[in-house]
Parts: structure tokens; sequence; C-alpha cells
């Protein structure tokens, strides 16, 4: 049903991750043109609609990360258009890349998350946190791939981490920081294909550590225990649940020294570059990097049906004219 349509590979965006969208985007572009798919590159930029309707396509294949991209309002757009689109919709797409709602949804179907409390501009740094101790780790709500992500020991640090997740955010989140290991959960249209462990060079998996290659080790599949490895898995699979995802996402957990699994967020985009986790996983399942985007792709097709989407050519719709317009704390 896909091979004889128009694929948009929507890329690059205007969040601080367009680099990586763009390197997302070209691994995808490349790899469907070796599968004989008609493919082309769609630059996202604020004149998305337009470039939409220039294009012609029929299907949009996500490779966006971060804000205006994977937060929503991409995929509002897409659907106001008429054009099937991979991944998740558009309610999933915002509460997974907002961090305190994430977590607020984890709390209320009662899956394992770190204590935090939020932050709003203006608020006393120092008076906020309180009892609350450390380390922690701070992060702006809205920002992806461990973008103005700190890891904090003292009250100096806090502030100074604050400081800059400020500059990505008006509202941040400090959650309790927990000691054990990194693990990222694949999930493909509900099911979960398996989970990678993560030793980074430095002090966490940093952006560096995300997107330069050599300063990481994996293991796959993770080194846990039978019975924890099959717990990763399906706190994996309920927080995607919980979140109402779709397509393909990876679920970033910790599991702690003492065994227990810590949620931390859920990716409704994840990266598709050469270092990144979803295609490592992927593959060690059985599906090689095409054979995933064929996946996902499908998933495109029923998430459209499911959405009430009906598939109709850009063209159809008519061009814009001319004159078209286009303090608080909170503990957890």
């Amino acid at each position: 049903m896909i091979g004889h349509r128009k694929i948009g590979v929507l890329m690059g965006g205007l969040s601080a991750e367009r680099d990586v969208s763009l390197r997302s985007g070209e691994a995808i572009l490349s790899a469907l043109g070796d599968r004989g798919y008609d493919a082309c590159p769609v630059f996202v930029d604020r004149d998305l609609d337009m470039v939409l309707r220039q294009a012609r396509i029929d299907v949009a294949f996500l490779a966006l990360h971060g804000r205006y991209g994977e937060d929503g309002c991409v995929q509002g757009l897409l659907e106001l258009m008429g054009i099937p689109y991979t991944g998740s919709g558009v309610m999933a797409s915002a509460l997974a890349m907002n961090k305190v709602k994430a977590k607020e949804l984890f709390r209320l179907h009662n899956l394992p998350t770190p204590p935090y409390y939020t932050l709003a501009a203006g608020a006393t740094v120092g008076e906020a946190h309180g009892a609350f101790g450390f380390p922690a780790v701070v992060k702006p709500a809205c920002e992806g791939s461990s973008v103005g992500v700190s890891i904090v020991r003292d009250l100096a640090e806090l502030e100074a981490a604050c400081d800059e997740a400020f500059c990505f955010d008006d509202q941040i989140l400090v959650e309790r920081y927990i000691a054990g290991r990194e693990v990222s959960v694949a999930v493909l249209n509900d099911r979960p294909l398996g989970a990678i462990e993560i030793v980074p060079s430095r002090t966490f998996y940093d952006y560096g550590a995300k997107y330069t290659a050599g300063t990481s080790e994996y293991h796959l599949p993770a080194r846990l225990g039978p019975e924890r490895y099959r717990g990763v898995l399906t706190q994996a699979a309920l927080a995607h649940r919980a979140l109402g995802c779709s397509g393909a996402t990876r679920v970033d957990m910790i599991v702690s020294e003492r065994g227990n699994e810590y949620l931390l967020e859920v990716n409704t985009i994840p990266g598709m570059t050469a270092t990144s986790l979803l295609p490592k996983i992927a593959a060690h399942a059985g599906l090689d990097f095409g054979a995933l985007l064929e996946e996902m792709l499908g998933a495109a097709r029923c998430h459209a049906e499911a959405s009430g989407i009906k598939e109709r050519r850009v063209a159809q719709l008519p061009f814009p004219g001319p004159d078209r317009r286009v303090g608080a704390v909170e503990r957890h």
C-alpha cells in the first residue's frame, strides 16, 4: 500500500536538535531510496505548510526532534492537511515531550519514576529545593537529547544548572538522581523489541555521548537477569501505552543498584543516526534498518486510519492567500 506513494521525510526543524534531525533524515532517506521507495526530503521551517503543498507528498516520515516537531505541532498540521504520518498522534506527542506531564501520567498509572519538583522562572532555587537533597538532575521540561540537562551535587551547582536550563524552557524539572544502569527499551506497535544498556564515558549519557561515535559502550541485550529484563520490557510497554503512543518509541529508564526500575521519559521520534539506540535494538531483534522503516510506515497508515484522516492529495487543499497570517513550585 505504501510502495506506490510519495514519501516525504520531514527533517531539520526549529529546535536545538536540528542537526540530529538532519542526520536522522538523511539516513532514513538513503535507506528508503535503496529499497526503491519514492522518497524526498522535506526541510522543516516556519513555511512548512506551503512546502508540503508544493511537495505533494502522500505520507510523511517524521525525522524531527525537539520542539515544533516532536511535540505535536507538526502532527496537528499534518492531520489538518490530511497527510498520514509516522509515530504518535498529537496528544501523545505533546504529553511525551513535556517531561512533567509525562511523569504525572506515570504516577497516575502507578508506574515508577524518580521523585521530582518543578520550577518556574523567577522562583528562588534554594527555598524551592529545601531538603530535597543531592545529587539531583536538572532538566528543561520540554527538550530532548539531554539538551540543558545537568547532574548537580550542591546548591551552587544547582543554581548554575537552573540558570542554564531556563535558557531552553520557562519550566524546569529537578529530579532525584538514581544511581544505576541506564537502559533504553524500543517499543514498536505496542510491542517491546528489547533493551539496551548504555555505559557512557562521561558523567551521564549527555548530548555528546549520544551523538559522538566511540564515547559510549553498549550492551545488547542489557546486562540484567531474566526476571529484571522482562520487568523493564513490561514497564516500557506500559509507559508507551499510558501516554497513548503509537508506532515506534524509545523508553529511557534507570535500573537502580537495588534492582528497581524507574521511568525517565518516552521518546516518540527516536533518533535514527548511526549511533542511535532504536536501530541497534531493532537489528538485534531481527529487523534491519530498512525493515524497521517499513514497519514504521505501515504503522503510519494504520495510525491515519485510526485517527479518521482521509487520504487525499495536498494539492486539493486551497492555497493560502497573501493576507493569511499565520514562580510556582510543585513537588511530587
